[in-house]
């Protein structure tokens, strides 16, 4: 019979603690998942680093994670696209406000998602590797085609026979940040969709953004980074920017207003959020991050203001629930995955095989990693479901 065990987090700051967990019970439209790869990603050390300044909703203690790909061992009501056995990638959303902040988190062997926000995994490809997109997937397409956000078409993504040497009126997304997590997925998205791409990158990283189907691609370092940009979109419209990572929102509303784009994607905030300790009180590195959080912000919409550029923050978890979420989880993403005509970037690092290795992971992560998701494998297991009682 299986039980379930996750990796906890029993208040705010606190590490991770591997203990028994309720197994969940699939709701209306959901699965549940027997995970056997889980990604750690910059929200949960975030979450971990700041107690209740941010997810102020959260009940602790709750179970973390957003990346998981595994097997289906039950089905709720209302389910069509997976059947027990099915091999997923899905994107958990326990953490968002409304959902169960424990059979809903991603951080534990046994997990509830919702049948919308999964696509199946192609039998040639590893969990290690598909476990690498959820929430980067979700985020992006977030920033690309929800209504708040860049508002672009994400009906074109279910025209799946999509040349992709097609342009959509000649129209210029800008990526800056294609090598991350999200940027590579924003990358690959936007063509899909059929918008030329300009993004920035690391040196090292140019071909890779090419082969994604970046027309051009330039280092986000150089001083002449930003006149590079506008100068490659040869006079098209651009229809908007996404910035990813710190430090990305001035030169990408520079880009905004130089371009005549209306409107910036924020995925990532200005200043650093692990740059403060770890523990709860008064500090003064707590205080500074937020006297720079807000003064930088407060600059950046006066400079939106006088450009007439609209700038906001992205919520990956916006796509669960309006379309985009179905177009790009439920229509485009199976096919392309099995065509191979989405790739799985970045690399995935394993960084261990149990639950107990992920707060190592998050560990490493607020130390920072390049081009890569530190990945968790965990074991398969064998049996019916165990019992459903709740474990405080």
């Amino acid at each position: 019979m299986i039980s379930n065990s996750a990796a906890w987090i029993e208040a705010p700051f606190a590490d991770l603690v591997v203990r028994p967990s309720p197994v969940p019970t699939p709701g209306p439209g959901q699965v549940v998942v027997q995970v056997r790869a889980v990604a750690v990603n910059p929200l949960d050390a975030i979450i971990q680093s700041n107690g209740r300044l941010m997810y102020r909703w959260l009940d602790y203690p709750v179970v973390l994670g957003e990346d998981v790909a595994g097997v289906v061992v039950a089905v709720g009501e209302g389910v069509h696209r997976f059947a027990a056995g099915d091999r997923l990638v899905a994107y958990a959303t326990g953490l968002e406000k409304g959902r169960d902040h424990v059979s809903g988190g991603g951080f534990q062997h046994l997990v509830a998602v919702d049948e919308a926000l999964a696509a199946p995994i192609p039998d040639h490809v590893a969990f290690e590797d598909a476990v690498v997109l959820p929430l980067a997937l979700s985020t992006a397409a977030a920033a690309l085609f929800e209504t708040s956000q860049l508002g672009l078409d994400h009906t074109r993504l279910d025209d799946i026979r999509l040349d992709q040497d097609r342009t959509a009126d000649d129209e210029v997304v800008v990526v800056w940040g294609g090598s991350t997590s999200v940027g590579g997925n924003a990358v690959q998205l936007a063509r899909a969709a059929g918008y030329r791409v300009i993004t920035t990158a690391s040196p090292q990283h140019h071909g890779t953004m090419q082969t994604l189907g970046a027309e051009a691609v330039f280092d986000y370092r150089a001083d002449d980074v930003v006149a590079s940009v506008v100068a490659a979109t040869r006079g098209a419209r651009v229809v908007g920017v996404v910035a990813i990572a710190v430090g990305s929102a001035e030169p990408c509303v520079e880009i905004a207003a130089k371009t005549g784009a209306r409107r910036v994607a924020l995925t990532s905030p200005s200043v650093s959020f692990y740059d403060q300790p770890r523990r709860p009180g008064l500090a003064w590195s707590r205080v500074s991050l937020m006297a720079r959080l807000v003064w930088s912000n407060v600059a950046l919409q006066a400079r939106c203001l006088r450009h007439g550029v609209r700038a906001r923050f992205v919520w990956g978890s916006a796509i669960a629930t309006s379309d985009v979420g179905p177009s790009v989880w439920s229509r485009y993403l199976p096919r392309a995955l099995a065509e191979g005509r989405h790739q799985l970037l970045p690399r995935p690092q394993v960084v261990g095989t149990d639950l107990g290795a992920l707060q190592g992971a998050l560990d490493t992560l607020r130390g920072g990693v390049s081009a890569q998701k530190l990945v968790v494998s965990l074991p398969e297991m064998s049996g019916p479901l165990g019992d459903t009682t709740q474990v405080p």
